[in-house]
């Protein structure tokens, strides 16, 4: 017996003075810690106690006929507590039906007397594991629901944190649009830990990163030999999700031919494995993200105007960083936090100049962009705090993250009289995608064929620079 065992207090309460005997001394013997009780009142005046001094029995063993309070009726109250002990009733009048009502009453086990030793042990380890498995499993959720919470006091974070309560409590199809790095991934998180769903699976797909020959078998499943490369049966996304939350990443980037089936799955709540005939049923959740304009997508004929309405039931829009400059400093103290307790050391603090520093970026990439910056700075610091240069010393290798200008400033502006390398490049990329764009008539299809571009990194540009 491990120590823990060892200090495990138990509760055994029943009016039989030879049976609570008994079972005390089993237990004692085993190593537990054992408190009695001759009856129900007895045994909830000492839960009551023992909480009220900070402590609680682990695990409750009671007689089911007992005077004054019976079982059942401890079994409830015991029920009704906040973090109540597993409750084992024993009953020497092999009630089936009582045993039943107990189980739905939240009974974790029910034993029939005469009492079996090697019963009562293995019951009671196992419903003591159980227990502790649960609190892992609680402890577990809590620290996925503390990793994926929203961060942010601003006006578009606190709109959004409200419409996200309220989609949490129904199980509608969520459609998430935002840019790349703005945290459409957290938001689809957080509708899952605060839903009803929260106990079940969070299965992610990247819609764009599945080859369009195989998205129907990754999607739905394929039976062994049903094409080459198939030696087993495969069970998809929509059959792993059974129970839970099923999140469509880059919905916009799914091929048409795929779009179809995915819909007649979403009406129909069944789906079929490649090469079966046999339909599944699945309980899911959708929720689907883009940082695709899918109204546009829809016009253009790329995306199904159908499947459009069934996904965009609920929808949510993640802002980006640029309309929230004001919560970079809480942002920055959640990352700091987080790169603590990932890396086992506390980084150094950003100094007021740094931060100010930050809310003069544009931040491209979002979020995720300032969470890669700000990991950087920290390796490269070397004072008490991190500070502009260290900002500066990361952005010199990479990609620049200077104030874009937008709009009327630009009109008529040459980008050769750009004061610094990172202005003229902004400027010139600008004035590049407006004449194409312009030239093509606003075509925002035709336009990215012209250049040799995705749809969705074309759409990327125009949002940046603020021309559509």
């Amino acid at each position: 017996m491990s120590k823990k065992s060892e200090r495990t207090p138990v509760l055994v309460a029943d009016d039989d003075p030879d049976i609570r005997l008994a079972l005390e001394m089993l237990l004692q013997y085993e190593g537990f810690e054992v408190w009695t009780a001759k009856d129900g009142e007895e045994a909830w005046r000492r839960i009551e106690a023992e909480r009220g001094a900070g402590r609680a029995p682990a695990l409750v063993l009671t007689d089911l006929k007992m005077p004054k309070l019976d079982g059942l009726e401890l079994l409830e109250r015991i029920v009704a507590l906040e973090d109540g002990p597993p409750v084992i009733l024993i009953s020497g009048h092999g009630d089936v039906a009582t045993a039943v009502e107990a189980m739905q009453k939240g009974a974790a086990n029910f034993l029939e007397k005469p009492i079996d030793d090697k019963r009562v042990l293995v019951t009671l380890r196992t419903t003591l594991r159980e227990g502790e498995l649960e609190v892992e499993n609680q402890e577990l959720r809590k620290r996925l629901t503390g990793r994926y919470e929203l961060i942010g006091e601003s006006e578009p974070m606190l709109k959004l944190a409200s419409q996200l309560e309220q989609a949490a409590t129904a199980d509608a199809a969520v459609l998430i649009t935002g840019e790349n790095g703005s945290g459409k991934e957290v938001i689809a998180r957080n509708l899952h830990y605060k839903s009803t769903r929260a106990a079940g699976p969070f299965v992610t797909v990247n819609c764009a990163a599945i080859p369009n020959e195989l998205i129907e078998s990754e999607l739905f499943g394929h039976e062994k030999g049903s094409f080459t490369g198939a030696f087993e049966r495969r069970t998809g996304h929509f059959e792993a999700a059974d129970g839970g939350t099923l999140f469509l990443d880059e919905i916009g980037d799914m091929p048409l031919a795929a779009q179809a089936k995915v819909l007649r799955a979403l009406e129909s709540l069944e789906i079929t494995r490649v090469g079966d005939s046999k339909t599944i049923p699945v309980d899911i959740r959708v929720i689907a993200a883009t940082n695709a304009d899918l109204a546009t997508a829809v016009e253009e004929k790329s995306f199904r105007l159908d499947l459009f309405y069934r996904l965009n039931v609920v929808p949510l829009r993640v802002p980006p960083l640029r309309e929230r400059k004001g919560d970079i400093p809480l942002l920055v103290g959640h990352f700091l936090e987080a790169l603590t307790e990932r890396a086992g050391r506390t980084p150094p603090p950003v100094n007021a100049e740094a931060m100010e520093f930050l809310t003069t970026l544009d931040w491209p990439g979002n979020v995720r962009q300032l969470r890669n910056l700000l990991e950087g700075a920290a390796v490269f610091a070397t004072g008490d705090a991190i500070g502009k240069a260290d900002f500066e010393e990361v952005l010199a290798g990479g990609p620049g993250l200077a104030k874009v200008p937008t709009g009327p400033e630009l009109e008529g502006e040459d980008p050769f009289a750009a004061p610094t390398f990172e202005e003229f490049k902004n400027q010139s990329e600008r004035l590049f995608f407006k004449r194409r764009l312009e030239a093509n008539g606003g075509n925002v299809k035709r336009t990215a064929e012209e250049l040799g571009m995705q749809r969705s990194h074309l759409y990327k540009k125009l949002d940046r620079y603020q021309l559509r």
